[in-house]
């Protein structure tokens, strides 16, 4: 079973979500099923497919957000406890690609990542590449798009 990487806040959203999915959305498709079902013929109604459709979805982020949780492994952000010199997850990293503007991001796991909010996956190429890695180094950061060199600017 694999480990999901999640913050504290992280971890809390997805529980608000999985509380919010298991009542207040799971009791709208039901009334919107159940109404469809009074709609007439179940087999040409639109509205009882689409609601049947919806229900399966929910169920089944239902089940994914448990498996999640279940699996979770709570990180501290650097800053917020102790402090490494090693980047890991949960680590804030500044970094420079050639003559790019610097880029700040937070490493989280793969159910968190949030590149707008400046949050990567430990499992996007970059953040990948930098994992146990030190501040002042150069990484080569393999993508599918090909390859270049970052350097670790700044950890935290």
């Amino acid at each position: 079973m694999t480990t999901n990487f999640l913050t504290k806040e992280g971890f809390q959203k997805l529980q608000e979500e999985l509380e919010y999915l298991r009542t207040t959305k799971r009791m709208a498709v039901a009334a919107r099923l159940h109404e469809a079902m009074e709609g007439g013929e179940l087999i040409e109604n639109a509205e009882y497919e689409a609601a049947k459709n919806e229900q399966a979805f929910v169920e089944g982020r239902i089940q994914e957000l448990e498996l999640l949780l279940a699996t979770a492994k709570i990180i501290e952000e650097n800053g917020k406890g102790k402090k490494s010199d090693i980047i890991q997850v949960g680590s804030k990293v500044t970094i420079k690609e050639g003559n790019f503007e610097t880029e700040t991001f937070t490493i989280v796991g793969a159910a968190e990542a949030n590149p707008r909010e400046g949050k990567i996956s430990n499992e996007s190429p970059i953040g990948k590449s930098i994992l146990g890695h030190k501040m002042g180094e150069t990484v080569k950061v393999e993508t599918p798009g090909g390859t270049y060199n970052v350097k670790i600017i700044k950890l935290g």
